[in-house]
């Protein structure tokens, strides 16, 4: 062989074991799961499928293959360093836990940044507890994909005011940024998990992203959609120009209508009427001409609003296509039924019959938060907020013209640690979104819909056994598929050895979704960020925003220098 070919040869093999050694270094995160490829010709890294006990269930397993350890000396180093890290981990329980809260959530009431009288309204969810393995070694919880408490959340800070800590769900913090996974090819979904030591704390904790993508379906071979929107018009959406900004958010998504969409507009005040009945996509001049047509008045009747969209949705329901609502409001309700779980208990019916509701809320100083987040949840949809041209381009554009389409119905997670590496867990955020482990497999119990293109990430806290090796945890997520309704199952394994050696060497985008996530935790004043502070965060930021180049990520270190 000759001199240069053993050079090159060991070059590669020199790469190879410093990856291994660095758990994938800064790396792109690969799938532990797949679904079966939607075209059969296709392989996927799929193990077996298995039917369970409910006969129409399809459920892959997957092993996670994302760093095998070539070289011995390798192994030696990287229990070396884990049992070095494990060392400082408490060997039973931590401190005593905070109280945790466990009657119904209280209505916080906020006073609100704008000069008149007026309030924000946000609900009181509890922060998650630690909980060890021998206790309970299940998380069970619903998929969120909605971001509307960061972009609520920037506004505040932007107008100089710190968000109010009952304001703050933490996944929709982490899910509002990039999470850099590869789009799963001929699959609905993948799932991704990667983790690495905390830089925030010497107590052994480890940070697990825990990730769910959904395949994109371009515009162009989308089914056609029927789609209602309804528009508060009331007195209040006169503050800030809102109706204003919700006119110029409708001219954005016009212009990416299809000739064989059909657009509708309610709008209410104090009673609702329709503006604008079912209209194809090409006819834009009398689509503009109902949005140009728009002015504030009366009262807030928002229950006699949305029933009319719907009704107008359900008339012209498009069969084996997308038929969803669309309310563009500030979530205030003053006439008629002006509860949420009033009003979410008569769209429920439509949601099941496939009609799905996206929620938008306008304005700050007088807005209800809880409103316009639980409506999503009960229409089986996402919400979002705009406060700005620039997010009105994202929502209208990016999340709802590319993600109209469904690929999942009723998602739910359910992450399964091993006793014996693992010694306790905590979920940060998904407070509102959790499931009885036992409900896993009951498809009864709703969840959330999962759009085409959206991505869902959870982290965790942990802490392991000292010294233990192996399976951190079994990730297990389960649908329906919308078209057919047949309930849908896959999992994949993470282990220790899929684990950084430290959290510089973590890819990217996962130190990103830490750093949002500890942010969101110091905003709401959670018990478990004590020892470290925004400086902290602002550093990894300020980092993280020069490495990746993205202008989101500047944004977010200025958010939290505005919060020190």
């Amino acid at each position: 062989m000759k001199p240069y070919t053993k050079r090159a040869i060991l070059f590669l093999l020199l790469i190879v074991l410093l990856l291994a050694a660095c758990g994938g270094g800064a790396g792109e995160t690969q799938p532990i799961a797949v679904e079966r490829p939607r075209d059969e010709s296709n392989q996927a890294p799929i193990t077996s499928y298995e039917p369970t006990d409910d006969g129409d269930t399809e459920v892959s397993t997957s092993e996670n293959t994302l760093t095998e350890q070539i070289y011995e000396e390798v192994e030696v180093e990287a229990e070396e360093s884990l049992d070095a890290a494990s060392e400082a981990a408490p060997s039973g329980y931590m401190e005593p836990l905070p109280p945790v809260a466990t009657a119904a959530p209280d209505i916080v009431i906020v006073p609100g940044p704008a000069a008149t009288p007026s309030a924000m309204f946000f609900e009181e969810y509890g922060v998650n507890p630690y909980i060890l393995t021998d206790v309970d070694n299940l998380s069970t919880f619903s998929l969120d994909v909605d971001t509307g408490s960061y972009s609520i959340a920037r506004r505040y800070l932007q107008d100089g005011l710190m968000p109010p800590p009952e304001s703050v769900r933490v996944e929709e913090f982490v899910n509002s940024f990039d999470q850099g996974y590869q789009i799963p090819p001929n699959t609905a979904f993948a799932v991704y998990a990667d983790g690495a030591p905390s830089p925030f704390h010497t107590d052994g904790t480890y940070f697990l992203r825990i990730g769910v993508q959904g395949y994109e379906s371009s515009e162009e071979v989308r089914p056609s959609a029927n789609l209602v929107f309804v528009i508060d018009v009331s007195g209040s959406m006169a503050q800030e120009n809102r109706l204003e900004l919700v006119k110029q958010s409708l001219e954005i998504l016009v212009d990416r209508m299809r000739a064989d969409d059909t657009i509708a507009i309610v709008v209410y005040g104090s009673d609702a009427r329709v503006v604008l009945p079912p209209t194809n996509g090409s006819d834009q001049r009398t689509i503009m001409r109902a949005i140009n047509s728009l002015e504030t008045e009366g009262s807030t009747n928002l229950e006699a609003g949305l029933l009319l969209g719907y009704q107008m949705a359900n008339q012209a329901y498009k069969f084996d296509g997308i038929n969803r609502v669309i309310l563009a409001s500030d979530g205030v309700a003053n006439v008629g039924n002006t509860s949420a779980d009033g009003i979410a208990a008569q769209i429920r019916g439509y949601a099941d019959a496939g009609i799905q509701l996206t929620t938008i809320g306008f304005g700050l100083g007088n807005y209800n938060d809880v409103m316009m987040e639980q409506l999503a949840d009960q229409g089986d949809g996402n919400y979002g907020y705009i406060d700005t041209l620039e997010e009105a381009e994202t929502l209208f554009v990016d999340n709802i013209m590319s993600t109209l389409q469904v690929i999942g119905l009723d998602a739910k997670i359910q992450v399964e640690f091993d006793r014996n590496v693992v010694q306790q867990y905590r979920l940060i955020g998904y407070e509102n979104r959790a499931i009885a482990d036992e409900d896993f497999r009951n498809d009864t119990i709703d969840a959330a819909e999962f759009g085409a293109g959206h991505t869902a990430v959870a982290i965790y806290a942990v802490q392991l056994v000292p010294g233990a090796q192996g399976r951190i945890a079994t990730v297990n997520l389960r649908w329906q598929d919308p078209d057919t309704r047949v309930v849908k199952e896959i999992n994949g394994v993470f282990t220790t050895e899929n684990l950084a050696r430290s959290f510089d060497d973590a890819p990217l985008h996962y130190q990103l979704a830490v750093v949002v996530s500890q942010y969101a935790e110091l905003l709401r004043d959670s018990y478990w960020v004590e020892g470290f502070n925004m400086r902290d965060l602002q550093i990894r930021a300020e980092r993280l925003a020069s490495q990746m180049n993205d202008e989101a990520i500047w944004e977010l270190a200025s958010l939290i220098s505005y919060s020190r």
